[in-house]
């Protein structure tokens, strides 16, 4: 097995592929290609091409010929690693048990199927493909169902479940931990990128708290169209591979009012190259296994941030100086998009500065700063307006969470690095913001006041965010100037309303001409940056 060669081999199961999930999976076709007709654009990774990728110590080494895509699922399974459990202290007692769990990072737990089978209804070939090297045929395959409905079958690895902490709305609340998905193993891609298979739904964990593990339809379906819609934005977030759902009975309380009743149950494989979050380290910090945090800090550099030598001192300083930076420009892009959350507990706050763990999400329709997408999130904690100084705070435990490894003056510098947080989340912002205007990547004191005009009246007005900058983009300056709003435009007639709006318009065209920029070179410009679509919540249900 030292040196595979993988030859296509077409291999067809006799399992019919069913879509009865058709509005789902057109909603995210949809979304897909109009990013594409929206002229955003976004580096494609290069093609395996006559490649020869070395996967580390203890990967087989595989040689990919003519652009090939592994067209069995069994010979993939073949490299898909468990490597945890050969670097982590695991906890294999009694899987799937309620239980505190101590000096380990995972749990060995055992994915519970669906009683009443499984049907594979989306599924992601940008994922299959680009990701896990993987032949758009394996989604016939038996196997591959199996896999993605946590099924057991000959070759996957033994599952793992993460345990993890977190601060809640504010509190600490002690052991969280994967409570409803199980790690499926690790794929070393041919790009040489790492990519964690997280099945979510997968039943009891030891970290299942109050809750049965399971997931329901409404919710995965969200979380799959979230999670690729977020990419081909081209904001940093976890991908979907498949969606599988089921007749088995989930009951949830949709709206948290005391009326729940059963809905579907349904599974998500998730992927990202790491599932470590802000709680991974705070739980070891706050139960003093600090050999253990060392250890999980060491394995992260070595993987994620290679640049960082991990045996200089300060190598904790420089890896706390990257999520700094890295949270920053992910906020900022969250708040370009008008995307918020709902949940930005430090449990959900990736140390790889990803979009993860996809709850009550929500995208802005009119700019309201206070708009609110969790329905129990009463006193508004996590509105789109407080994300930056949520992001603030969830480092700031991080910080504290790091204390006990650093020196005082480690310590003093991480303070230091912290305070440096505002800074780069208000450039990066300006700089997203005003390329949204057309303005230069190097945005002046007199592009952030337009900025700044334009966000206050998209306010005023009660203006749609997403289709202001875009029909902005569409339209030519000379033409709003004189009143003449094409009927289509609806936004920018919100916008009109305001008298503010020709003010702003004269400053703007202004501007424009200072640049030498031609209105067709802005209009290009802002269709490249500001989409058609989004995710809207009342996209996602009429997809479920």
């Amino acid at each position: 097995m030292d040196n595979i060669v993988i030859r296509m081999l077409m291999v067809y199961s006799s399992i019919k592929y069913q879509h009865i999930l058709a509005s789902a999976l057109i909603l995210f076709a949809v979304i897909n290609l109009s990013l594409s007709a929206n002229s955003i654009k976004y580096e494609e990774k290069s093609k395996v091409n006559n490649k020869c990728v070395y996967y580390g110590t203890g990967w087989n080494k595989v040689v990919f010929f003519d652009d090939s895509l592994f067209p069995s699922f069994h010979g993939w399974l073949r490299f898909l690693r468990q490597s945890y459990l050969s670097i982590f202290p695991v906890d294999d007692n009694e899987p799937n048990h309620l239980k505190i769990v101590r000096n380990v990072l995972f749990s060995v737990v055992k994915p519970k199927p669906f009683l009443s089978g499984s049907t594979l209804v989306a599924i992601s070939e940008d994922v299959l493909t680009k990701c896990l090297n993987l032949n758009p045929v394996i989604k016939e395959s038996d196997v591959f169902l199996k896999f993605v409905s946590g099924q057991r079958s000959a070759g996957v690895p033994v599952a793992l479940a993460h345990r993890y902490g977190g601060h809640q709305f504010g509190y600490w609340s002690g052991q969280l931990g994967d409570g409803r998905a199980a790690l499926l193993g690790t794929f070393l891609n041919s790009d040489g990128n790492y990519w964690e298979l997280n099945l979510k739904g997968s039943g009891l964990t030891p970290f299942s708290r109050q809750g049965d593990g399971r997931a329901v339809l409404r919710s995965s379906i969200r979380e799959f169209l979230a999670s690729e819609a977020m990419h081909f934005l081209g904001v940093p977030t976890s991908r979907a591979l498949s969606l599988v759902v089921s007749e088995d009975a989930v009951i949830r309380d949709e709206f948290y009012n005391g009326n729940p009743k059963a809905e579907r149950g349904a599974m998500v494989v998730r992927v990202a190259p790491s599932w470590f979050r802000i709680g991974s380290v705070e739980i070891l910090a706050f139960d003093q296994e600090l050999r253990l945090l060392q250890s999980l800090l060491d394995y992260v550099v070595r993987h994620h941030f290679v640049h960082i030598d991990v045996e200089k001192k300060d190598k904790y300083l420089m890896l706390f100086e990257e999520i700094v930076n890295g949270t920053a420009h992910l906020i900022a892009a969250w708040q370009s998009f008008g995307f918020t959350h709902g949940v930005c507990n430090t449990d959900n706050f990736s140390l790889l500065s990803l979009t993860i763990d996809y709850g009550p999400f929500g995208f802005l329709d009119e700019y309201n700063l206070d708009f609110v997408p969790n329905t129990s999130d009463d006193e508004g904690r996590y509105s789109y307006r407080k994300q930056p100084s949520v992001g603030y705070y969830n480092l700031d435990k991080l910080k504290v969470a790091l204390d006990p490894i650093l020196t005082k003056d480690q310590q003093e510098t991480a303070e230091i690095i912290l305070n440096g947080y505002y800074e780069i989340l208000n450039r990066t912002l300006l700089q997203r913001f005003a390329k949204k205007l057309g303005l230069p990547s190097s945005p002046s004191t007199t592009d952030a006041d337009l900025v700044t005009m334009f966000l206050d009246l998209m306010r005023l007005t009660h203006s749609d965010f997403t289709m202001s900058f875009r029909q902005l983009g569409e339209a030519k300056l000379d033409d709003l100037i004189k009143g003449d709003i094409h009927p289509t435009h609806w936004a920018l007639m919100q916008l009109s309303s305001s008298r503010k709006f020709k003010i702003f318009l004269g400053k703007y065209l202004a501007r424009m001409r200072y640049l030498g920029l031609s209105d067709s070179d802005r209009m290009r410009n802002m269709c490249k940056v500001n989409p058609v679509y989004v995710l809207r919540t009342w996209m996602a249900h009429s997809a479920i």
